[in-house]
């Protein structure tokens, strides 16, 4: 029976002593994509927008300017890059969930919801609070089950943004249909990552079928089904590798804790009556967005260091600096006030002095 190297192990970054029980994982159950070695180090900075940029470079037995097409790919998140889904349907679905629920009298126009998102900073339950204590609550809604009330707003309305994308009926960010082409044309692999959307991933890939058959034939997207394809979510994530008792024990232990920072985050917030964007994803929430990302950089070819992620989501950002995959943030409704340490280079779109592909190659990353 053959086994899986350690030098393919050190490709992917797993420490040897600690993770020596992946090395007997049979390969005749593996499938293996091209891996890449990488040999360097190099920083650089790039000026536009008065912005700095440092990055750890790769190659594979020559220059990466000698071979660029071949040294960089672009991952893409759905939501919050190829559609910023909350500033345009998240108003609209508030006023369907308002309607099933029979609050007739509950209309949000978009003065009142850019209102309500700016006093409550995007909280959606306190936009919620503030918008009925201004016009009054359902009078036969008893005090104390307003809390469950609101829940049920806020499921419906959930539904209702779900069933607004599936409609086809929100455009596409402005601009992303030109940078995926500018891409494709110079041999750049664009990976679309729908695993990790805060939907699913039925609904993000509704999201990237507006992109066309013409682009989509050009493209790669890792959903659930490509993560567990891949080498890592096969060697990290599939069932050929075995878990101990203690290791069940301590990864329960891991989400407990990460269930009680969320409580203490959510009471100080409260206390303080903020509405902060705190990165509290449990363990298992990480390591989903991890193997997403190093399948996005298997299925593109490319290794994970030459690889920029363009994201919208502050857990995606978690999951890059994690496995060193240097990130681009698109702002979008739900990060417009959020800050990025982490993150390379802040935009605001696509196009024009924003994020362009010529703009990536400016920056030398290649």
């Amino acid at each position: 029976m053959e086994i899986a190297s350690c030098r393919i192990l050190h490709t992917l970054g797993i420490n040897n002593r600690r993770s020596s029980k992946y090395h007997q994982t049979p390969l005749n159950h593996l499938h293996f994509p091209p891996l890449l070695s990488y040999t360097c180090r190099k920083s650089f900075n790039f000026r536009g927008n008065s912005l700095q940029f440092k990055k750890r470079l790769t190659a594979s037995g020559s220059s990466l300017q000698q071979n660029s097409s071949q040294q960089l790919a672009v991952l893409l998140e759905v939501e919050g890059v190829l559609m910023d889904v909350y500033r345009l349907g998240n108003r609209q679905a508030f006023n369907v969930a308002f309607q099933k629920l029979g609050l007739d009298c509950a209309n949000w126009t978009e003065p009142i919801y850019l209102d309500l998102v700016r006093k409550s900073t995007g909280d959606e339950e306190m936009m919620l609070i503030l918008y009925f204590n201004r016009i009054g609550w359902p009078s036969s809604l008893p005090t104390s089950e307003k809390e469950t009330f609101m829940k049920s707003v806020l499921r419906e309305k959930k539904k209702a943004l779900d069933d607004l994308v599936l409609s086809k009926s929100l455009p596409l960010r402005p601009g992303i249909e030109d940078f995926i082409d500018d891409a494709c044309d110079e041999g750049i692999p664009v990976v679309i990552l729908t695993a990790y959307s805060r939907s699913s991933d039925k609904i993000a890939r509704s999201i990237v079928e507006k992109l066309g058959e013409h682009r989509i034939s050009k493209i790669k997207m890792v959903g659930n089904d490509e993560v567990e394809q891949s080498f890592y979510g096969q060697l990290v994530l599939g069932k050929g590798v075995s878990s101990s008792l203690d290791e069940q024990l301590a990864k329960e232990a891991r989400k407990a804790a990460s269930a009680e920072k969320q409580r203490i985050a959510e009471e100080v917030a409260s206390m303080l009556k903020l509405s902060v964007d705190i990165d509290t994803s449990s363990p298992e929430i990480l390591k989903k967005i991890v193997a997403a990302q190093r399948a996005g950089a298997e299925f593109a070819g490319v290794p994970v260091y030459n690889c920029v992620l363009v994201s919208g989501s502050q857990s995606g950002i978690a999951g890059a600096e994690h496995i060193g995959m240097p990130c681009i943030v698109l702002r979008s409704s739900l990060t417009s006030r959020a800050e990025f340490p982490s993150a390379r280079a802040i935009m605001d779109g696509f196009g024009g002095a924003d994020l362009t592909v010529s703009r990536l190659r400016n920056m030398n990353w290649l």
